[in-house]
């Protein structure tokens, strides 16, 4: 397993939108396991493979305490969401900035694991959200971006302190 370089915004590349996964293959597994360990290695919850430059249709999620719960999301698609949730949200693409957005409280998702077993789930709370959010970094979108134009502009600024103090 190798841990990959997480995007960080305002980076155009995090903006592509990803393809489905067509092959699932050792090397889709490989990139599966990279992104477990780039996950759980920064510490993260969940990511995206648009996160580390790779655009296809893959999804690692863990947000049990004991980080030992990993759940693979290929091809995922919601089939149904309800509720309203008012979970702050972070982003290893976007460090030490927490918002809250609108998201569905539950959802119903299809998706793929690895091996290519189409499944079903149902999520609430923090695993729907963290699904829904990681699944508009594969349509290009970060959640910073469903802020007003202000709150964007303040977080771009903070986010380039942190890499002039950083360098």
């Amino acid at each position: 397993m190798a841990l990959l370089n997480i995007l960080r915004y305002p980076d155009a590349r995090l903006h592509k939108v990803a393809a489905p996964v067509t092959a699932f293959d050792d090397s889709l597994k490989q990139l599966v396991a990279d992104l477990a360990a780039t996950m759980y290695a920064a510490p993260g919850i969940g990511l995206a493979a648009t996160q580390v430059d790779v655009h296809k249709q893959v999804i690692v999620l863990d947000v049990s305490e004991r980080r030992d719960s990993l759940l693979v999301l290929i091809n995922p698609e919601i089939l149904d969401a309800s509720g309203v949730s008012d979970i702050e949200e972070g982003c290893l693409s976007v460090p030490a900035i927490y918002e809250t957005l609108e998201r569905a409280e539950r959802v119903k998702v299809r998706a793929c694991d690895q091996n290519g077993n189409l499944f079903t789930l149902e999520a609430q709370g923090l695993l729907a959200v963290c699904i829904q959010h990681e699944m508009d970094h594969l349509k290009g979108k970060v959640f910073v971006e469903s802020l007003s134009q202000l709150k964007q502009q303040r977080i771009r600024a903070r986010l380039a302190k942190q890499l002039r103090k950083s360098a």
